[in-house]
């Protein structure tokens, strides 16, 4: 039995460092964006659906109209939903700058609130390309103008630009950092690879009219979230070839890690209740793959306290989950300019899997607080 658990458990680890070996590909097949001298033409409606948000909105509006894009082809609708602070208040300040402002009046609860705020902007949207951010995000100056040059150069039907956290105040919003920008760098790969199958909706581009024509959110609105991932999902279906990455440091847009592990772990429940409609079987099969690699290292961990062979199995494991991390994650990190993490990683390829088993289930089960609201 002990030798079976050792061989299933090594091939699972073999899987998960090939997978990475694949993304990494994924993540170099993709050239870093060259900036080329084009006429700006393309009108774009920026979006931010925000809630509460009275302490950071003003940052990134200012922000978003400080771009270096002419102001005749770029408008910023802010959609509030259902905000209790001076959110509504504090955008409303900004009208006599072009800055529109819907409310949300829905009498009857919904289940995603997100979804709703943007499709409501984007009816009232005049631009050809829509691009989705936080309410709490800030971005330099460049963000837009690049964002539409990548458009302008390769017209992809679907954008996907980096998102980071930055100004970390803790070691433990450091370590989100560092996983984070695995994550992000998850889905870059993913779409260097031609298999595209997660993205952020912080920095998300697409065409007006592809949204039109494929019904919008129809089809994925029952989860409050996956206004990104599933969007992309039923592009990606829609358009083989069609999405694109923003490999390019002026595209980027930062956010803040989570102050506390409760709210971490609301958010990273939030983000895996979107697996449930994922269509493609390929990323399903992937996925349960790096879970069940995952269980199988805490559960060598565990056992080799009553079967010390097995320690040999979960020190395998464990170097050979640390060295594809590692491989991965130097080249993503080169990028976002952040390799002074790089110290944290033999830490968070331990205790990861702790909670990446526990978000795997809670995250397809129940309900989860999202802003001050129960949703599923």
């Amino acid at each position: 039995m002990v030798t079976i658990l050792s061989i299933f458990s090594i091939l699972l680890s073999i899987i998960y460092a090939l997978l990475l070996l694949f993304l990494n590909k994924g993540w170099l097949n993709l050239p870093n964006f060259a900036f080329k001298k084009i006429q700006p033409l393309t009108k774009v409606s920026i979006i931010i659906a925000a809630r509460n948000e009275e302490d950071k909105i003003a940052l990134t509006i200012d922000d978003i109209l400080k771009q270096e894009y002419p102001k005749s082809l770029f408008e910023l609708i802010v959609v509030d939903d259902h905000s209790t602070d001076a959110t509504a208040e504090i955008i409303s300040r900004y009208a006599n700058q072009g800055v529109k402002l819907i409310k949300l009046n829905e009498s009857e609860p919904l289940n995603s609130y997100k979804k709703k705020a943007i499709a409501e902007a984007i009816k009232i949207a005049s631009g050809e390309l829509i691009i989705t951010t936080d309410a709490d995000c800030r971005m330099e100056n460049l963000w837009l103008p690049t964002i539409i040059n990548y458009y302008n150069q390769h017209d992809y039907k679907l954008i996907s630009s980096p998102v980071a956290y930055f100004e970390e105040q803790s070691f433990f919003e450091k370590l989100q950092t560092l996983e984070f920008s695995f994550l992000i760098g998850l889905g870059a790969a993913g779409i260097g690879n031609k298999m595209a199958s997660t993205c952020n909706g912080a920095n998300l581009a697409y065409r007006k009219d592809v949204f039109v024509e494929l019904g919008g959110f129809k089809g994925i609105d029952d989860l409050a979230s996956g206004d990104d991932e599933l969007l992309l999902h039923k592009v990606a279906f829609a358009y083989p070839g069609s999405i694109g990455f923003c490999k390019s440091y002026d595209a980027i847009v930062f956010t803040h890690a989570k102050e506390n592990l409760k709210a971490f772990i609301q958010q990273r429940k939030r983000w895996a209740s979107k697996s449930v409609k994922y269509k493609d079987k390929r990323i399903v099969a992937l996925a349960v793959s790096v879970w069940l690699s995952n269980l199988s290292l805490i559960v060598n961990g565990l056992l080799a306290m009553f079967l010390p062979v097995l320690l040999y199995v979960f020190i395998i494991q464990y170097l050979l989950k640390l060295w594809v991390e590692l491989w991965f994650l130097y080249p993503v990190l080169t990028f976002n300019r952040r390799k002074n993490l790089l110290f944290l990683l033999p830490l968070l390829t331990l205790i990861h899997p702790l909670y990446f088993i526990y978000i795997g289930i809670a995250g397809n089960s129940g309900k989860y607080n999202w802003k001050g609201r129960m949703v599923r």
